[in-house]
């Protein structure tokens, strides 16, 4: 292959991460000052996150705080099920993950134990839920907007999202 087209493929490629990176940046701004806007008090924001045959349930993080510092959970049902729970596969009719990606304001407290899910081979926090609230049903991204669900692994992980100084650096940039 000739140089130059090597050259020209390598300079668009970087380009089009560099266009990929500077649009994530500028919509983790925007939404970040949103969350900077939450109101204060004793609940979790919830992402539902789905993973069939995984045992968590998905993301909390506090209130006012980045999904940066959100943890990935396993849910202690001994106080309230789920929203979601029904039947599981291979009964008929299986519905769990039927809110994948949905948000909630989720009220209770971690236990301070940790739960294993085999799936994932994680040891993960317990959280027993007194509550859960849908706040939107159609929340967009959950760390970045080009981010990839995938239903054979666990795919959205907050270390996905760029870190501030990359952020703040590239849309200094114009």
């Amino acid at each position: 292959m000739d140089k130059k087209i090597i050259i020209a493929l390598v300079a668009c490629m970087a380009l089009t991460q560099c266009h990929s990176l500077r649009s994530d940046c500028e919509a983790l701004k925007e939404r970040e000052a949103v969350i900077a806007t939450e109101e204060k008090g004793e609940y979790f924001v919830g992402r539902r996150y789905y993973v069939p045959l995984c045992r968590f349930w998905g993301y909390l993080r506090e209130p006012g705080q980045s999904w940066r510092t959100a943890k990935l959970v396993m849910m202690d049902e001994s106080a309230i099920h789920t929203p979601d729970r029904g039947p599981e596969e291979p009964l008929p009719n299986a519905t769990f993950g039927t809110d994948q990606n949905i948000e909630y304001i989720v009220k209770g407290k971690y236990t301070g134990e940790n739960a294993y899910d085999p799936s994932t081979d994680q040891v993960l926090p317990l959280f027993r839920a007194t509550s859960y609230e849908v706040r939107n049903r159609k929340p967009g991204f959950l760390f970045v907007p080009s981010e990839e669900y995938s239903e054979q692994y666990v795919s959205l992980r907050p270390v996905i999202m760029p870190k501030p100084e990359v952020c703040e650096q590239v849309l200094r940039q114009r």
